[in-house]
C-alpha cells in the first residue's frame, strides 16, 4: 500500500525573515546606552519637539511674523498672557511691531535649525572631501590640504565667518535680500567648521587604507573615489557623527552672534538671534519678555544638542564600553 504524499509547506522567507534593521538598532548596544541615560532620553525628546514646532510654525503660530499685513501697531508691546496686562491670544506677548513672541520664536527656530542643519551638511561634505584627499593621497596634497587647515585653526570660527559674510555683502550690495542671506550664512558656517572633519576623517584614512581590504580592493582595480567612498568611508561615521551633532550647536550659535551684531537675518526674517537683539533694546524699558523668551528657547535648544553630543561621543568611544 502506497503512502500517502503529503505536501510540505512551503514557508515564505518573508514572513520569517531574521530581525529587521529596527530590530538590530533595538537591540544595539548604542540604544541600550540611550535607554540607560535619562538626562540623553530628555535632550533628545527636547531636540525632537523643538524640530517638530519648527517644522509645523506656520500650524501652531497665531500669526506670521514676517507678514507686515497680519502686524498691528495697536498690539505692540503687550505682556505675557498670565499677566495683569496681558491679552489672548498672545501667550507670550507682543513686540514694539505688534508681533505674537510666540509665533515669532517659532518662525526664528524655523530659521535657526534650517542654516544650522544646511551648514553642518556643508560643511561635513567640504571637510569629508577635503580628509579622504588628503589622508587617501597623501604627500603634497595631504600637506596643502592640511596647511590650510592650520592657517585656519588659527582664527576664531566666529571671525571666520565675520569676515565671509562681510565679503559677500560687499560683493552683492543691494541685491542680498532675505533668501540671499540665508544662502550667505550657510556658506560662512560651513567654510568655518570644515576642518574639524577633515583632521578627523584624514587620521582615520590614513589608518584604513594600510588595511588588507583595502589592497583587496586596489587589487581588483577598483578606482580611488569609490574605494575612499565605498569602502573607507564607513569605517570613519562614528567620529563624523559626534562631530556633526556638537557643530550643529556651535553653528547655531554662530548664527545666532551674527544675527545679534547685525550680520545676519534681517529684522523683516529673524531668526532667534535676530529676535535677541531686537528685544535687547527694550530690556531695560520693562518689556522683559521680547528678549527673555527667545533666548530661553536658543538656551534650551543648544543645551539639549549638546547634551546629546557628549552621549553619543561616550556611547561611540569603545574604551568606555
Amino acid at each position: 500500500m502506497s503512502e500517502a504524499v503529503v505536501p510540505h509547506k512551503v514557508e515564505d522567507r518573508g514572513s520569517r525573515a531574521s530581525p529587521g534593521w529596527f530590530r538590530r538598532a533595538l537591540d544595539s548596544d548604542l540604544f541600550y546606552s540611550f535607554r540607560r541615560s535619562r538626562i540623553t532620553m530628555i535632550a533628545a525628546g527636547v531636540t525632537l519637539l523643538f524640530f517638530l514646532l519648527a517644522i509645523f510654525a506656520s500650524v501652531l503660530a497665531v500669526q506670521n511674523p514676517f507678514d507686515p499685513a497680519q502686524l498691528q501697531l495697536l498690539n505692540s508691546r503687550i505682556s505675557p498672557l498670565w499677566t495683569a496686562d496681558g491679552q489672548s491670544p498672545f501667550l507670550l506677548g507682543t513686540d514694539e511691531q505688534g508681533r505674537d513672541v510666540f509665533s515669532a520664536i517659532l518662525y526664528g527656530l524655523r530659521i535657526s535649525l534650517f542654516v544650522g542643519v544646511l551648514g553642518v551638511l556643508f560643511s561635513g561634505a567640504l571637510g569629508i572631501l577635503l580628509g579622504l584627499t588628503a589622508g587617501y593621497f597623501g604627500g603634497a596634497v595631504d600637506g596643502l590640504i592640511m596647511r590650510i587647515a592650520d592657517v585656519q585653526l588659527s582664527f576664531p570660527a566666529i571671525l571666520i565667518a565675520l569676515l565671509i559674510n562681510g565679503i559677500a555683502k560687499s560683493v552683492l550690495g543691494n541685491r542680498l535680500d532675505e533668501m540671499s542671506m540665508l544662502g550667505v550664512l550657510v556658506l560662512a558656517i560651513g567654510l568655518s567648521f570644515w576642518v574639524q572633519y577633515a583632521r578627523t576623517v584624514r587620521g582615520s584614512v590614513m589608518v584604513e587604507k594600510n588595511k588588507d581590504y583595502v589592497a583587496a580592493a586596489q587589487l581588483i582595480g577598483l578606482p580611488a573615489p569609490v574605494i575612499m567612498l565605498r569602502h573607507v568611508l564607513p569605517n570613519t561615521m562614528g567620529p563624523i557623527l559626534v562631530i556633526a551633532t556638537i557643530n550643529l550647536a556651535l553653528a547655531i550659535i554662530t548664527e545666532a552672534t551674527l544675527s545679534f551684531l547685525g550680520s545676519g537675518m534681517p529684522e523683516t526674517m529673524p531668526s532667534l538671534g535676530t529676535l535677541i537683539r531686537i528685544g535687547n533694546n527694550y530690556l531695560f524699558a520693562g518689556e522683559w519678555w521680547i528678549v527673555a523668551f527667545p533666548g530661553l528657547a536658543l538656551a534650551a535648544l543648544i543645551l539639549s544638542i549638546n547634551l546629546l553630543g557628549d552621549w553619543l561621543r561616550d556611547a561611540l568611544n569603545p574604551k568606555l564600553r
